[in-house]
């Protein structure tokens, strides 16, 4: 093939690649991962299935390809506390090839307790600075913060820090997850209030509602471009 077509066929691939947030896979990340009892809620029609089921198939859709190219770490909050707001659980640190001890580990997940999600981001901050300092966090929730944690006041500490942390929202519904005492905003109500931490840290929220969606927003938080 002449250089000038092939040059020209690998500008087209690279045009059609997906905008990955991540430039590379130099930094670690962990991914901090909703738990908590809604996560086993049904639809408001009450015949769908709970919403950790679609989870878990995005995550074993998402984190194979993703696991190789970058070492991931996983947080689990909501079960397993001595009460509803004390179950933050540090599974493990990032790590190589990751993806079928977090598949595992999702797999088996339990749903329970309350969403105590600023503590558990701070808990896995506190893992990839001590570390490395920095990385990327990746947070999973599916509503707001109900454990009187000030999301937003984490994330103007988190600022400037080295973190940068991605918000995916999964299946929220504005009705009860409406912005809390934490003071006014332009979001949208179906927007959680922790999309502050992804704002002010220079991260990414992505709100979905399907499993198509949230293998797509792993990938885009999680993914690393292919260079040529």
């Amino acid at each position: 093939m002449p250089a000038r077509k092939l040059t020209s066929l690998l500008t087209a691939i690279c045009t059609a690649l997906p905008a990955f947030a991540s430039e590379n896979c130099s930094d670690d990340a962990m991914i901090v991962f909703d738990g908590s009892g809604s996560m086993a809620e049904m639809g408001f029609n009450q015949i769908d299935e709970p919403r950790i089921f679609d989870a878990r198939r995005a995550v074993a859709r998402a984190l194979p390809d993703i696991a190789v190219r970058r070492r991931l770490g996983l947080l689990i909050y909501g079960p397993g506390g001595a009460d509803e707001c004390s179950g933050i659980d540090l599974r493990f640190p990032p790590e190589a090839d990751a993806a079928s001890r977090i598949i595992g580990e999702i797999d088996t997940l339990q749903p329970a307790g309350d969403t105590a999600l600023t503590t558990a981001v701070e808990r896995a901050a506190d893992v990839l600075l001590s570390a490395s300092g920095g990385g990327t966090i990746v947070l999973v929730t599916d509503g707001k913060e109900t454990c009187g944690g000030a999301s937003c006041q984490l994330a103007n500490e988190l600022a400037g820090s080295g973190l940068t942390v991605h918000v995916i929202g999964f299946k929220i519904r504005g009705e009860y997850f409406a912005w809390s005492s934490e003071g006014s905003s332009d979001y949208s109500e179906a927007d959680t209030v922790s999309r502050c931490l992804a704002d002010r840290t220079g991260g990414l929220y992505v709100n979905t509602e399907t499993v198509d969606e949230l293998v797509a927003a792993f990938e885009k938080t999680l993914g690393c471009k292919v260079l040529f």
